[in-house]
């Protein structure tokens, strides 16, 4: 479910009022936590993070007129959706967060490759994306990117 909104003000107009709470504290607990070099703008219909052109001049290898994505958030029609590139790109990440998830959340673990589904709002781990979001600078992502996606 891609949302047609142009400005993060926009979509965050769009989320179901049951939602809005939880994807709010969503977003201010990666905007605190993430690194320098990363910014937030609207991606690919989410709300991105993502390595500007001024710092990664080649932008993404599907589109470069794109800056390089690393981070997105997103509400989906039955779920919130983090999407973390890291840990579809980095294995060590990946399994630091298989492992790390049943200590702060009582839900099984909803992932897809680069996917954290969360359906139930108040079992977001919110302390757990926080220390995720810290893994990876920007330098460390452009560096995994090139050695994992470019050929």
């Amino acid at each position: 479910m891609q949302s047609t909104a142009t400005t993060i003000d926009a979509y965050l107009e769009e989320i179901p009022k049951e939602r809005k709470d939880a994807f709010t504290k969503l977003r201010k607990t990666i905007l605190e936590n993430i690194p320098n070099g990363f910014i937030e703008q609207m991606s690919y219909g989410m709300i991105g993070y993502v390595v500007p052109h001024s710092i990664y001049p080649n932008g993404y290898h599907c589109e470069p007129k794109l800056p390089l994505p690393f981070i997105a958030i997103a509400s989906q029609k039955n779920f919130i959706a983090l999407y973390h590139m890291g840990i579809y790109a980095k294995p060590e990440l990946l399994n630091w967060v298989v492992a790390e998830y049943p200590k702060h959340c009582k839900q099984k673990l909803d992932m897809g490759k680069s996917c954290i589904r969360f359906k139930k709002m108040d079992q977001i781990p919110f302390d757990l994306i926080a220390e995720l979001v810290q893994k990876m600078s920007a330098q460390e992502w452009i560096t995994c990117y090139e050695s994992s996606f470019k050929k």
